[in-house]
């Protein structure tokens, strides 16, 4: 069992939890992720490590409330246990040798994004971060991205909070500007990164997405995560689930995504029903 140890709500679908797990703490690098149960009857479901500190051996995981098990997630807290916390999990971002960075986080995706952005700024490399939301009531992490950033843009769709427009446009104001990037660190949903993308590879800057948005048990037994890379097959959570931007077939990972929309709903209607004592309400 793995004790919770803080809990905070970021926006109104997303939280935030720090549960003390000293095994992962001391071995957990940006990218990697974990596996929990909730409880011991609980279904397994990946979960990316959005920060960590050895010292104290505390690992702090954000999450959405999408389906039935993060819905379950989210009713404990803070002197709560987590029955299952197994990890690090998955291949680390590669930052080393890496000088000028742009950090690009959509939605709950910058939870994935921030640990990265934090380890490139403790590294020294400059640090330029964009990150972007469809309106201010969405926002996470503002100010956690400014500590660790030279350069920071902040992005809603109805321009409610920070700049109006998409990621992309700040993106493209930030090359025009004249910097000059090693990488572009893509995270966040998959249309997103696609058109990330898109508009890197006509510069010719290399760029890593995430797949952590397709992975379902974490391990690469049930194929959920498989995608297309430079014309072959790869598992997003034992391959990656970095990978070369450029190389992935973006069309076909969004369409298998879109299979397991129709059970998670189901799922998660069932379990708010449960909660809330059959009446129905969710």
């Amino acid at each position: 069992m793995y004790k919770i140890l803080g809990k905070d709500r970021l926006n109104p679908t997303v939280s935030r939890m720090v549960v003390h797990c000293p095994q992962v703490a001391k071995k957990a690098a940006p990218g990697q992720f974990v596996i929990l149960r909730v409880d011991g009857d609980g279904e397994r479901i990946p979960l990316t490590i959005a920060d960590y500190d050895g010292d104290k051996g505390t690992v702090t995981i954000i999450y959405q409330i999408v389906g039935a098990t993060t819905h379950k997630l989210d009713r404990l807290e803070a002197g709560d246990c987590i029955h299952d916390f197994v990890g690090p999990l998955g291949n680390p971002t590669e930052l080393c040798g890496l000088r000028s960075v742009a950090v690009i986080g959509g939605g709950v995706g910058c939870a994935i994004a921030l640990p990265t952005a934090k380890k490139l700024h403790e590294l020294g490399a400059k640090v330029h971060s964009v990150i972007g939301f469809r309106n201010k009531d969405l926002v996470i992490l503002e100010d956690e991205f400014r500590a660790f950033s030279d350069e920071f843009r902040l992005m809603t769709d109805d321009g409610s909070a920070g700049e109006k427009g998409l990621v992309t446009d700040a993106l493209q104001n930030l090359i025009d500007a004249g910097n000059k990037y090693d990488e572009v660190i893509a995270i966040g949903p998959l249309v997103m990164m696609k058109f990330v993308c898109k508009l890197t590879e006509k510069y010719g800057i290399k760029t890593v997405v995430s797949m952590n948005p397709i992975m379902i048990d974490g391990t690469g037994m049930c194929g959920g995560c498989r995608l297309t890379v430079g014309g072959q097959m790869k598992f997003a959570c034992v391959d990656g689930p970095d990978f070369d931007g450029h190389l992935v077939d973006f069309d076909e990972a969004i369409e298998r995504g879109r299979m397991y929309s129709d059970f998670e709903k189901h799922a998660y209607d069932e379990e708010c029903n449960l909660f809330n004592g059959g009446n129905g309400n969710g």
